[in-house]
């Protein structure tokens, strides 16, 4: 039988780095590690973490951490450290729920900014760009956060995109238009189909699929992060073969997990 390749990367960007950093769901991670390499051929993949993986992955550099005990170590590592690690132009932060899904939407554009994440609706004062856990990054603007005259605060994203970002433009940082960052990711608003990536869970049902997403979904060895969406995820699971007893088991996790 003739051996089976997978196909090439869609396109190559030499000057990004592909990074996600995470004490938890590793594996999950991991994965959408590998969802964005299998379209794109990037400079370094790195994997900052305390946890051992189940093998060793072909690609991945895995950089050993100290345990992140929380959203805000993972704030102050992003923050603080990352940059250490970075020496190429850009770094493409991504997270397990939020990675790449199309290649060909791909923007030069992109790298003309310092930093593009998906927009939040929730604000109409201009400063609404946008999401850290699929977000563009440039070293430059890495490097900036650790200014001492950056105010430093949790989450991180909201630290660059609303608490700093006048600070940031003041020394010539780009921040992408609205426009453009909801062609780069869909989050709270915009269609994954047309875009070049995604941030957030409740998505996953509908570009996994259901039957994938639930295999997903149960192998997450920490799922407190998925609380304030529980909602927006159990619907988009509730329609099809065995949806009501999906979405139920989710409802028992979610009080389960409130009430550790």
């Amino acid at each position: 039988m003739a051996q089976e390749h997978s196909p090439a990367p869609a396109i190559t960007l030499e000057q990004v780095t592909l990074c996600a950093v995470s004490s938890v769901n590793v594996v999950a991670t991991v994965a959408a590690m590998k969802a964005c390499m299998a379209q794109i051929r990037f400079a370094r993949c790195v994997l900052f973490t305390d946890c051992d993986l189940p093998a060793p992955e072909p690609g991945i550099e895995v950089v050993r951490i100290a345990p992140l005990r929380s959203a805000a170590a993972y704030s102050e590592f992003v923050l603080l450290s990352l940059a250490d690690f970075i020496t190429t132009s850009h770094c493409l932060l991504v997270q397990w729920d939020g990675y790449v899904l199309d290649a060909a939407s791909w923007q030069p554009a992109f790298l003309e900014h310092d930093y593009i994440g998906a927009s939040w609706p929730q604000f109409d004062d201009g400063h609404d760009v946008g999401n850290g856990g699929f977000s563009l990054r440039s070293k430059r603007l890495m490097d900036l956060c650790r200014d001492r005259g950056f105010q430093f605060s949790h989450p991180e994203d909201v630290a660059i995109g609303r608490l700093n970002r006048d600070w940031l433009e003041a020394r010539g940082m780009r921040f992408a238009s609205t426009a453009l960052a909801d062609r780069f990711s869909a989050e709270r608003r915009g269609d994954p189909a047309q875009t070049f990536g995604f941030h957030g869970v409740w998505h996953m049902p509908g570009i996994l699929g259901r039957d994938e997403f639930w295999d997903l979904y149960r192998a997450l060895d920490d799922r407190t992060s998925l609380g304030p969406d529980f909602i927006a995820m159990a619907r988009s699971m509730v329609s099809g073969p065995g949806g009501g007893r999906r979405a139920l088991r989710m409802a028992v996790d979610f009080v389960r997990d409130r009430a550790k």
